[in-house]
């Protein structure tokens, strides 16, 4: 039997080494907007975060986000993670 290798990525708010399909990417597209990106195969720059609002939080204080990105992030994409955050949290737990 041959083990498949697991591809693992870095969280920008704990900075924890997850597996990649157990965190969220956000992208900067060529085009200079920052969005998430659900696939994980849309084009740009990504980066990582975990499926909790604390590493979000961490994320914002220590503008892992915005130094991994190279860019600015709008406030709008940061209540938009809270929301998919909060609704990943309720559907885990419920």
């Amino acid at each position: 039997m041959i083990n498949k290798k697991i591809p693992m990525r870095k969280c920008t708010g704990c900075g924890e080494m997850k597996p990649k399909k157990q965190l969220i990417r956000i992208i900067r597209t060529p085009q200079d907007t920052v969005m998430t990106d659900a696939t994980g195969k849309k084009n740009g720059r990504g980066a990582y975060l975990c499926n909790s609002s604390e590493c979000l939080a961490k994320a914002v204080k220590s503008r892992g986000l915005e130094r991994s990105l190279g860019c600015a992030i709008p406030k709008e994409l940061y209540e938009q993670l809270k929301k998919e955050l909060n609704q990943l949290e309720q559907t885990d737990n419920g």
